[in-house]
């Protein structure tokens, strides 16, 4: 499919390639925001990830995390694996499915999350300070836009 907004290249650019752009813009709002919680609560990126899972679904599989955290199954359970050492997470059989483990918070874990989501959407609030509320229908309709299409490709 020829792009119609944009004369083709002789050469590639990689700081103007699309799928690069995004993916330093995703790298670089993420790291913005781990250090609201990366200091006070040691947690990393991916811990975060699984945790806004289990927050999004309190009794979750980490297939499910896999699936909505956009990591892989190896950053999962390393992710699962230190967030269960810090007390943050307990597990426990599936009842439906005695070879899947069923996650959710620990008491901990569930008071680290319920810090951690007023500091995010104060986060939010301020890296979007900058666009108009068109700008952020608009940005969120291209945001839909693209992840459909992605997927088709």
């Amino acid at each position: 499919m020829e792009n119609k907004h944009r004369k083709p290249s002789k050469s590639f650019t990689l700081e103007e390639f699309i799928p690069y752009r995004l993916a330093l813009l995703a790298e670089s709002v993420s790291t913005a925001f781990s250090k609201t919680y990366a200091e006070q609560f040691g947690i990393t990126v991916p811990q975060w990830r699984v945790m806004a899972a289990i927050g999004r679904d309190p009794h979750c599989k980490a297939s499910s995390i896999v699936e909505h955290a956009a990591l892989d199954k190896v950053q999962v359970s390393r992710a699962v694996s230190g967030l269960m050492e810090m007390g943050h997470l307990e597990s426990y059989l599936d009842e439906n499915d005695r070879r899947s483990t069923v996650l959710s918070f620990s008491q901990k874990g569930q008071s680290v999350y319920n810090q951690i989501v007023p500091a995010g959407l104060d986060f939010e609030a301020k890296l979007m300070s900058i666009m108009s509320t068109e700008d952020f229908t608009q940005l969120d309709r291209l945001f839909t836009k693209l992840a459909l299409h992605a997927k088709k490709l």
